[in-house]
This record gives structure tokens, sequence and C-alpha cells, in this order.
């Protein structure tokens, strides 16, 4: 199975909707950093070196997959799209102040909490996502500089994807920019919306 959809979009931009909603209407399974414990502890290991310059085969990171979306993935989408050129590149965003306050409540304390405290392991899961948010900034905890790096990551997505095969998305666009450049029916069911600042907050036991 090789990949029809490669996500560039970063986490919080609607990406675990987004893996529900490609997993509907391919009928196959979407890779989302939810997959990622199901593959432990290669995948972490494989994303911690990918970070590092060592990309992995990529058939063998996406065996069984027909769509990616989110972290770590998704700051890898040219190479991921090379290896698969007949895949779309799909950037999901949002209104960089909206994903700020999402982003901040939800994964980015979630990360300081378990991979930046004294307590963190030495193993994959930390390098992975340390790796993850020094490439995205080193200032991802600042608001003014977190925002830019959204940004320009976006823009940079924007510059770079070929035309013929980048879609955007955002949360309320729905089935139809999808399935329109996927060429498949628009499903007759209301597209997922999970995955909300509240749910994750819930999920994670994360104060308020």
């Amino acid at each position: 199975m090789a990949l029809q959809v490669v996500g560039a979009g970063l986490g919080r931009t609607g990406t675990a909707s987004l893996k529900r909603a490609l997993e509907r209407i391919l009928d196959a399974p979407c890779y989302h950093m939810e997959e990622v414990p199901h593959h432990d502890p290669e995948h972490p290991e494989a994303w911690a070196a990918a970070y590092r310059g060592d990309l992995p085969d990529w058939d063998w990171m996406f065996d069984g997959y027909a769509a990616c979306v989110d972290w770590p993935a998704g700051p890898f989408w040219q190479p991921i799209s090379a290896a698969f050129p007949d895949s779309i590149v799909l950037l999901s965003s949002r209104d960089p102040d909206a994903w700020w306050r999402s982003a901040s409540r939800t994964i980015f304390q979630s990360i300081e909490l378990h991979y930046y405290g004294p307590n963190a392991d030495d193993n994959g899961w930390t390098w992975m996502i340390q790796g993850m948010m020094s490439r995205f900034s080193e200032d991802w905890r600042d608001e003014g500089a977190a925002k830019a790096a959204f940004v320009a990551y976006n823009d940079e997505v924007r510059r770079t994807a070929p035309v013929d095969r980048l879609v955007e998305w955002q949360p309320g666009d729905g089935w139809a920019p999808i399935c329109e450049r996927l060429g498949v029916p628009v499903p007759d069911e209301p597209f997922p919306h999970t995955n909300t600042t509240s749910e994750f907050r819930t999920t994670y036991d994360l104060a308020d």
C-alpha cells in the first residue's frame, strides 16, 4: 500500500479529525502521532534519528498506511511526498492565535511535563519529541516565537509544494476539498470532530 495523502500540517490543526476522516474515505489506516505507540520502540527511535538527519525507509515506516498527518511526520513532507510521487500534499492549518491557544494548553504542556523535566526518560520517545520541537523552534514555549514559526512553516509549504499536488485545509472545511482532490464521494455523514482542547486535557490529566 502506498501513501495517497502526505500531511504537511503540524499538530493542533485538526489532524486527529483528519486522521479519522481519511480513514473513512480511503478505507485504510492513517499514520498520526496516535499510531507511534503501536510501533514502539522502533518508530520513536527512527523518528528521533530522522530529526538528527538520518531518514528512514519510508516504505517501512508507512507499511500498511494510506495517509499520514500530524507530527512527527509533517515536517518531513518533502522527502515523504518524493517517495510517494502519486500522493497529494495536504496542508492543514488554522489561525495562528487559535493554534497557539490550543497547542499551548495541550501538546506543549504535555511535552514540557513529560519530555523536558528531570524525570524524562532517556529513550526514543524523548529523543523524538525533543528533536521535533527543536526543529520547529528552539523558542517554542514563547507565544510570539511559536506563532512566527508556525506561520513561517506553513508559508514554506505553500511556497515549495508542487501546485498540482497541494491541498490546503482548515478545520471547518469539511470533506469537500479532500474528496474532490482524491476523486472520491463525499460521505453522507458529518465530518469527524475529535481531540478538542478540553478532550485532550481530560485524557492527559492536565490541570487547569
